[in-house]
């Protein structure tokens, strides 16, 4: 079990280190209109929500290892668990979110400013924040 769970707290961090970057390209997108930088920072993009992607997958496989293998977070005394599971699905939406925004900045739609894009980065900090706390301290 402490394998599983090594792996699934490596892929968590790699798959968030990813979610922190991708909306800073996007800051970077809505700020310049140069089509060489655009090219660029489009090409990053990809990349890296490509590579993120790959990195949820066994994320979530882990998770769901552990909590349906393994029972943890199972049965009563465990409502953390089902707050942890819903910010997950949350992670997931944000995920699929930058997804649609990277292909707007590809048709050339995206219509937000950098600022939009500075607070929507801090999105998920504030997820991994909330996630970890409710594993470690379980409130509930």
């Amino acid at each position: 079990m402490l394998w599983v769970k090594t792996l699934h707290i490596v892929f968590i961090a790699s798959w968030f280190a990813g979610l922190f970057y991708l909306p800073r390209i996007f800051v970077n997108l809505a700020q310049n209109d140069e089509p060489a930088v655009q090219a660029c920072l489009l090409g990053m993009a990809r990349r890296l929500l490509r590579f993120t992607t790959i990195l949820s997958v066994p994320a979530v496989l882990f998770g769901l290892w552990l909590y349906a293998g393994y029972g943890i977070g199972m049965g009563s005394g465990n409502g953390w668990m089902h707050a942890k599971l819903a910010l997950v699905a949350a992670a997931i939406g944000y995920h699929h979110g930058c997804a649609v925004l990277l292909r707007k900045f590809e048709q050339g739609r995206n219509t937000r400013t950098h600022v939009f894009y500075r607070w929507f980065n801090e999105v998920p900090v504030l997820l991994l924040l909330a996630i970890v706390a409710l594993v470690v301290v379980k409130p509930f």
